[in-house]
């Protein structure tokens, strides 16, 4: 990097102004600079009129005064006010660090107006700790940047701006201040749901009559005695040898979360449904409702119970291939209808309640190459069992792990295991694939069976609004993935759920960013675009002046031809750089100097 002056005449005037900027080379070879900074004007020697000043303010705001800046090989004219020379060629350059996506994400807390939520929720404390700045810290690192508290004292906060954002040093990254925090923060988790769906109304004219509503489980990486949530149980990470704690989420089809709990590890998901939905209307009130769910989640007496409520909640579900069975013969009488191009449905209305019956082209493509790739390694698998020398007890075993891992195809083949009174080599055995079963799965492959008791809907829109369903996986996907909200180290209950609230106040600036990102472009999603305001740094410029002082400017780099676009679009227009100071060589002498 090296410094650049500019010269341009305006008015009669003659004006310089400095740059940073670096040499980058393209493909063709050619090399061409590229503005990094651009530090503005610093006076030639001109007429004493045509000068520019700054306003220096003294330590303590006592009293300030004018000085004029100019570098050290040029003349300077008689001025009434102080004058300041600058040795550029002793410039310096200390501390990059992320800025971009830190002022992005305290944009999008001011989008939600998240400050008159919180501020008089979490007033600063009789020390002067600003309990408020110390949350947006630990949501913007959720969001930026994942990862423990002690990695956030440690490394992420001197590495991005968001102390200079906020006006923070690093007293409020210190991790027990991050966790006196946690302990501020759940007990205005419903209240924030109920502001932020206000919030998203007027923002997008978010509709909140169709709830999807689903569960998963996080885990922790560490062995702590089986106490308060953490418990082991069906692990949706494939983590049973962790405990856990279930999450139960309600979101609409935008991503738009409304209400989440957290639950104990080993809580069975058909227990949850009822307690949610009588939660929902004491926060929300009673209203006409949809709501969409997964096959397990609903048991037969729930669902029973809601139908006969006044009024009833209306639902729709996913169910079981097996019941499929009892309706087969019903559903060959009734027409097909297209919902969407290779998806057909099909409605039967059976004991008050509608039966949709669903084929995809493409889900039978991917069933069926699902099925054969796992039929083939369990084969295998038989065949390397058939030339193995092993004991009755000891092939059980073996066979029991081969069905683990074929799952439902295990049932397509059909095993003749050896006596139990034949000598010890019972290596033999035999197999046979069940054509007769595997024709009927071949029938089935593609198809899904749903229920519900909105009589007045078409087949092709419950399809649609089931479909939907995947939009609350993709929550799960980017809590777990983009936001790392596993693994948790935390040990009391309270931090448990208050990391998962952090988590999920991080995911509504996501969301909210997704919203507002959503007509730009197709395939373009929050993730990139902090990843692309990321680049935006903030450096510290020193520029040491002939009287043994130091300039300082602290400046955000100049965003690039992606970054302006994005802005632009997005409707925002970055701040003004920070205000620069003067230093001396002792720290109390230090003042604030604004530019006139």
């Amino acid at each position: 990097m090296f410094l650049r002056a500019t010269s341009r005449k305006k008015d009669g005037k003659a004006h310089r102004y400095w740059s940073i900027v670096e040499n980058a080379r393209r493909k063709n070879g050619r090399v061409v600079q590229r503005h990094v900074l651009y530090l503005g004007e610093i006076n030639d020697a001109q007429r004493a009129a045509w000068c520019k000043t700054i306003e220096v303010l003294e330590q303590g705001g006592a009293r300030s005064s004018q000085i004029a800046i100019f570098p050290e090989d040029r003349p300077v004219p008689q001025l009434d006010c102080a004058v300041v020379q600058v040795r550029l060629d002793r410039l310096r350059l200390e501390r990059p660090r992320q800025w971009g996506a830190c002022w992005l994400a305290l944009e999008l807390w001011g989008w939600l107006q998240l400050d008159e939520f919180w501020a008089p929720r979490l007033p600063a404390s009789r020390e002067g700790t600003r309990w408020l700045n110390v949350y947006k810290t630990l949501v913007v690192y959720r969001l930026i940047d994942p990862g423990s508290e002690w990695r956030l004292h440690r490394q992420w906060f001197a590495s991005s701006a968001i102390g200079d954002l906020l006006g923070e040093d690093l007293a409020v990254a210190q991790p027990n201040t991050l966790y006196r925090c946690l302990d501020l923060l759940l007990e205005h988790k419903q209240a924030l749901f109920g502001f932020l769906k206000q919030r998203w109304e007027s923002l997008f004219e978010a509709r909140f009559e169709v709830l999807l509503y689903d569960l998963t489980s996080t885990y922790f990486e560490c062995d702590p005695p089986q106490e308060g949530k953490r418990r082991y149980g069906y692990s949706r990470d494939k983590r049973f040898d962790c405990v856990q704690v279930v999450i139960a989420l309600i979101v609409t089809p935008q991503g738009f979360p409304l209400a989440y709990e957290v639950m104990a590890g080993n809580t069975v998901e058909s227990t949850t449904l009822e307690a949610f939905v009588q939660r929902i209307e004491r926060q929300y009130g009673k209203a006409d409702r949809i709501w969409v769910m997964d096959r397990g989640i609903p048991t037969e007496a729930v669902l029973e119970k809601l139908q006969n409520r006044t009024p009833p909640v209306r639902y729709l579900v996913g169910t079981p291939k097996g019941r499929l069975s009892s309706l087969e013969q019903a559903f060959l009488a009734q027409p097909w209808e297209r919902a969407r191009e290779q998806v057909e449905v099909k409605l039967l209305e059976r004991d008050g309640e509608l039966y949709i019956l669903a084929r995809s082209e493409g889900r039978v493509d991917k069933e069926r190459g699902m099925r054969r790739r796992a039929l083939k390694r369990l084969v295998k698998r038989l065949h390397e069992l058939q030339g193995q020398k092993l004991t009755r007890d000891e092939l059980l075993l073996k066979l029991g792990a081969a069905k683990k891992d074929a799952g439902n195809t295990y049932g397509l083949v059909q095993i003749d295991l050896p006596p139990r009174n034949q000598p010890r080599k019972t290596h033999s055995f035999t197999f046979l694939l069940n054509r007769a079963r595997l024709r009927q799965v071949r029938r089935r492959e593609g198809h899904y069976l749903l229920r519900s008791n909105l009589s007045q809907e078409s087949p092709a829109k419950l399809w649609q609004l089931y479909i939907q369903l995947t939009e609350v996986e993709q929550v799960f996907k980017e809590l777990k993935s983009d936001l790392a909200i596993r693994p948790i180290h935390h040990q009391k209950d309270e931090r448990i759920e208050a990391h998962i609230f952090v988590a999920f106040t991080a995911y509504c600036l996501q969301v909210t960013l997704k919203a507002r990102v959503k007509s730009l472009a197709t395939g373009l999603t929050p993730r990139a675009v902090l990843e692309k305001m990321a680049g935006m740094q903030m450096v510290d410029v020193h520029l040491p002046t002939t009287d043994g002082r130091e300039l300082l400017l602290r400046r955000y780099t100049e965003p690039d031809a992606d970054q302006r676009l994005l802005l632009t679009h997005m409707r925002l227009q970055l701040p003004k750089q920070p205000q620069p100071t003067i230093v001396s060589s002792d720290p109390a002498a230090t003042v604030a100097a604004s530019p006139v």
